[in-house]
């Protein structure tokens, strides 16, 4: 019977999630690297047993951590390589000019073909890559030297590249998404860029459709139609349906069009998961309601499920990288919130129920369906 691996980052260590077919009855092991915050832990879709994680603190810095046997032994692996970033300024907000730093990994992309590439997202906003499992990495540095580059600024999270696509019809076709730059994609490997967010209006920005400058909280696709995109932005739930040359907004009657994670059905394509959060000022869901948004077509029309959430006094968040689908054919959807809850739904989001509590906050979500 097919199992499933969860990988959990959260403020203070790691955690893997380990269930059979059924999803009923769940094994925890952790944390790993306690005390470290784990923004993000991803598995290889060639080698599942090969898991690349980002841990970092304020005090000792960043590493990445590399796991061979599904997460039980790990190994730092070329940390050395990530801090030789591009030399160039960026500006804040008052027009001051400022340097393009290292701080962290937001986001870690394995290759869907080859188990020693992989990607990181990294704040500030660069994007590095690795053709040797970790050893070595190499920036992109089309993405930073873009001519927009001088004029982006940082979210309230720093200035992080925090989404990670690769098309599976066209691993030249790379999507990723800044905080707060906005979207961009490279239809060549990387080399060159281009901003992808025509459609996009940010009223705090003096000009509401610039090019760039616009925060993107999250963007996901279904393999089956990599060309059809939807984002979760701040403020407005979007779709493209040219690889992102143009948006239009799909918020309907959601309760609330502010939020950070979204994802999409791993059969189909048209079924699309939020969790709408109050405001940008209020993290927490409307109402104290903790309610998971689905829409069957695509946007627009949303209902939302609520069989085993929360449904009064609760104030957490679910952030950017905290919700995964597994592969099996009844879907499964899960998601992590800053209370410490992970909740999963063995059957597409029609009922829900926590796999585990009482965690540190959860930074990340990923799920491994395994043979």
């Amino acid at each position: 019977m097919s199992g499933v691996r969860v990988l959990v980052g959260t403020r203070k260590g790691a955690f893997v999630l380990n269930s059979d077919g059924k999803r009923r009855n769940w094994e925890v092991s952790g944390p790993l690297f306690g005390g470290w915050e784990i923004y993000h832990l991803k598995g290889s879709p060639v080698d599942p047993n090969r898991i690349f994680a980002s841990q970092s603190t304020g005090w000792f810095g960043q590493l990445m951590q590399r796991s061979d046997d599904g997460g039980l032994t790990w190994a730092p692996i070329g940390n050395q390589f990530l801090y030789d970033g591009v030399t160039g300024t960026h500006q804040w907000y008052d027009g001051t000019p400022h340097p393009w730093e290292f701080e962290r990994v937001w986001h870690l992309e394995p290759s869907l073909s080859d188990p020693d590439t992989v990607l990181a997202g990294v704040e500030d906003a660069a994007l590095f890559r690795s053709n040797d499992a970790g050893a070595t990495w190499t920036e992109l540095s089309g993405l930073r030297e873009h001519g927009t580059g001088p004029s982006w600024q940082p979210g309230a999270g720093g200035m992080c590249l925090h989404t990670i696509l690769v098309s599976p019809q066209d691993p030249q076709r790379i999507f990723v998404a800044i905080s707060s730059a906005g979207a961009f994609r490279s239809d060549d490997g990387g080399v060159t860029w281009r901003p992808i967010n025509h459609g996009l209006h940010s009223e705090g920005l003096p000009d509401a459709d610039a090019e760039v400058g616009h925060c993107v909280h999250r963007i996901a696709l279904h393999p089956s139609n990599p060309d059809v995109l939807f984002m979760q932005k701040h403020w407005d739930v979007m779709r493209s349906d040219n690889a992102g040359d143009s948006w239009v907004e799909v918020s309907g009657n959601l309760p609330s069009d502010f939020g950070f994670a979204i994802d999409v059905h791993a059969h189909e394509p048209e079924t699309v998961y939020v969790v709408p959060i109050t405001s940008d000022s209020q993290h927490f869901p409307p109402e104290g309601k903790l309610r998971v948004y689905r829409s069957r077509s695509g946007g627009n029309e949303w209902e939302p499920l609520t069989k085993g959430l929360p449904q009064s006094h609760c104030y957490v968040d679910v952030l950017r990288d905290a919700m995964a689908v597994d592969s099996l054919e009844e879907c499964g959807v899960y998601f992590g919130t800053t209370g410490g809850q992970v909740y999963a739904s063995a059957n597409s989001g029609d009922s829900w129920e926590p796999i585990v509590r009482d965690l540190p906050a959860v930074l990340s979500v990923e799920v491994q369906t395994l043979a």
